[in-house]
């Protein structure tokens, strides 16, 4: 090598190796700027018989939990290394016993949000410790026994670009200290529901979902494959499948829900070749069996009851199963076992609602996921907290005009775009320092650099 290119990687390299300066940036420290509205929440969890105490997962800002009902929300799992959860639950035996699932399921834009497995805490989740499961990267719910703590089985659809065999589900009996993989069909199909009955803790339904994209395929959302529904009856150890009545062929996403007794089941189906808000197809829609799943049937024909791979979940009020919601573009409820509905909550051009956890002890309390945040209901759905009291909202991209005080602009997902002074007019930013800016969630949004009231979007 000739003497002056050495001389140029030895003065590389010895540029490269010298430390920063850590005076230039050691006072400076984050802040929230906003927008002080939500964003997509993916799992919600609640403690029976306390109108107090709710948990909630969000994709992109780990586990958040109030204890007045849905005034206020705390983050409490910032020291755990994993932003995205997909599933939380809390011991109805010990309500200081917490779980929660990381790696949301979902893929939008092309993008998703990967997990390290399963987090614990003893201590109402003032800390965390990790047990296990690193590899399945996506959890899409987590069932723990009503009368011991430490059995707990978990819904693993695992990775999206990579063969794995980390899917499926696991069953711990030790509080997470080791981990059976009690289901499982092979190393692209993985798990993404799983329920027991109330009052019976052997009788239980999983749904398994192919998730796998090979490169440059098409994103995993919106993919069809194998798709199945399957029970136990002996707490989680062995399971078979069910089929009588079940639509066959390429599916998506499949939810369940099961009443007392383990006899009623519901399960909400995807059609093949469908989008990540749209319907099911023909195929798609909700399904019922009142004999333990020997047998189903479709049981409405409602175009607006499908599932779908963005949400595909069914749920039923505790007290009374013949009372089913469905959670899609809005909330959907049926006062007759699934025949009919009506919107119960959201607007019907997209909430996009992801999951509901009702009390136990009182049907009248409720809180619910959406892509906008969580919202609390002490009284049946006719009244709901607020979302704007939780600045978890996913930011896509960002960019920044030169005014001073310069305007920071993003796009929100599921909630369009925003612009926010980068110093608040009141003392501190609020909801009235940001409006919307043209443009919608994907994509890029520019502004001039010369004249900041010019905005550009790229999608």
């Amino acid at each position: 090598m000739p003497s002056y290119a050495c001389a140029l990687l030895f003065a590389c390299v010895s540029l490269a190796a010298q430390p920063f300066d850590t005076s230039l940036y050691r006072a400076m420290r984050w802040r929230q700027i906003g927008p002080f509205r939500a964003g997509r929440v993916t799992a919600v969890a609640g403690i029976s018989g306390n109108a107090a105490v709710y948990y909630i997962g969000t994709p992109g800002g780990g586990v958040w939990k109030t204890v007045d009902g849905g005034v206020v929300w705390t983050p409490i799992s910032d020291s755990v290394p994993v932003s995205s959860v997909g599933a939380v639950a809390v011991a109805p035996s010990n309500p200081n016993i917490v779980y929660f699932g990381t790696g949301d399921v979902s893929m939008v834009g092309g993008s998703v949000n990967m997990g390290n497995g399963v987090y614990k805490s003893v201590d109402a989740g003032k800390t965390w410790q990790h047990i296990g499961l690193d590899e399945t990267e996506h959890i899409g719910n987590l069932w723990v026994d009503p009368h011991n703590p430490d059995i707990v089985l978990v819904a693993a659809l695992g990775r999206t670009y990579s063969k794995s065999n980390q899917r499926g589900v696991f069953k711990s009996t030790d509080g997470g200290a080791t981990w059976g993989n009690v289901l499982h069909k092979d190393d692209i199909t993985g798990a993404v529901d799983l329920v027991f009955a109330p009052n019976n803790s052997k009788i239980g339904y999983a749904t398994m979902w192919e998730h796998y994209t090979a490169p440059g395929g098409r994103a995993a959302i919106e993919s069809s494959g194998f798709a199945g529904v399957y029970k136990t009856t002996d707490g989680g150890e062995n399971w078979t499948q069910l089929t009588e009545g079940l639509p066959t062929g390429r599916l998506g996403r499949i939810g369940v829900a099961v009443a007392a007794g383990g006899q009623k089941v519901f399960a909400i189906v995807a059609g093949g070749g469908f989008g990540g808000g749209g319907g099911g197809g023909a195929v798609g829609g909700l399904y019922r069996s009142d004999d333990g799943g020997a047998h189903w049937s479709k049981i409405t024909q409602d175009p607006r009851i499908q599932g779908s791979g963005y949400f595909s979940r069914v749920f039923l009020d505790p007290k009374n199963s013949e009372v089913v919601y469905v959670a899609q573009t809005s909330l959907y409820r049926s006062d007759d076992g699934g025949h009919t509905f009506i919107s119960y909550k959201g607007a019907p051009g997209g909430d996009d609602n992801h999951a509901l956890w009702i009390d136990p002890t009182d049907s009248l309390r409720m809180i619910m996921a959406s892509d906008q945040g969580a919202t609390i209901s002490m009284d049946g759905g006719k009244s709901w907290s607020s979302w704007y009291n939780q600045p978890t909202g996913q930011i896509y991209h960002l960019s920044t005009d030169n005014r001073y005080p310069y305007w920071v602009y993003g796009r929100q997902q599921d909630s369009g775009s925003v612009g926010t002074l980068s110093r608040g007019d009141y003392g501190a930013i609020t909801f009235m320092d940001w409006d919307p800016v043209g443009g919608y969630e994907f994509g890029y949004i520019v502004p001039d650099p010369l004249n900041p009231n010019l905005v550009s979007e790229l999608l």
